[in-house]
């Protein structure tokens, strides 16, 4: 193994030995809330109330999301034994709409393990999975439990929600706040499926 494999497994490692299920991400953000507080280094007014947001949002998805039973199926048949190891804050839009999706998935298939890990607090990691050379979360990082290798990536927004972007950048040079509302727009009205349909194809079984 050379040494920068090494210092991978190293970092994984260190930060799933950090991290917390999904259910303590979830308590985590019910505190924040509660505490008008927010995750990461900026703790500043509009993060605090974006993390309000979220945690709305989360709620919903939690409550309503719908997976269907040919994708149940094609999740149950994944045999690999792995962790899903998810960089994250409380204030991210994209993280609210996407986890609820990624934890929904791993329930059905007790071989994925998911883990969230806070982006801020784990920098080293973030910087060896960037997007574009930014830290876009959330990103997903899918090991394999018995050799330690990273066997895939997903993230930070599934492709649909990326093409929308991409496409108003190219028409307008840049994000905006009328950008913003269509991205909200198509979360609600995708309801969660083209995430799936990316962690089907994350896991081979698409």
């Amino acid at each position: 193994m050379d040494t920068f494999t090494q210092n991978i497994n190293s970092v994984l490692k260190a930060s799933i030995n950090k991290s917390m299920s999904y259910a303590a991400y979830r308590s985590l953000m019910s505190e924040l809330v509660e505490n008008k507080s927010t995750t990461g280094l900026d703790k500043s007014e509009n993060l605090v109330g974006y993390t309000a947001l979220n945690e709305q949002r989360m709620k919903r998805w939690d409550k309503t999301l719908k997976v269907s039973a040919e994708d149940q199926v094609k999740i149950s048949a994944f045999k690999e034994d792995v962790t899903w190891l998810v960089l994250t804050e409380s204030w991210c839009g994209d993280a609210a709409h996407v986890i609820p999706v990624i934890n929904k998935v791993a329930e059905l298939n007790p071989n994925i393990d998911l883990k969230l890990v806070l982006r801020d607090e784990n920098d080293e990691l973030m910087q060896l999975f960037l997007t574009n050379g930014g830290k876009s979360i959330p990103k997903l990082i899918m090991i394999d439990n018995l050799s330690g290798e990273v066997l895939n990536t997903f993230g930070p927004r599934p492709t649909g929600a990326t093409h929308l972007i991409e496409a108003y950048i190219k028409e307008h040079g840049g994000i905006t706040e009328e950008l913003k509302e269509l991205l909200q727009g198509w979360y609600n009205k995708d309801k969660g499926q083209n995430t799936i349909a990316d962690l089907l194809i994350v896991l081979g079984v698409s």
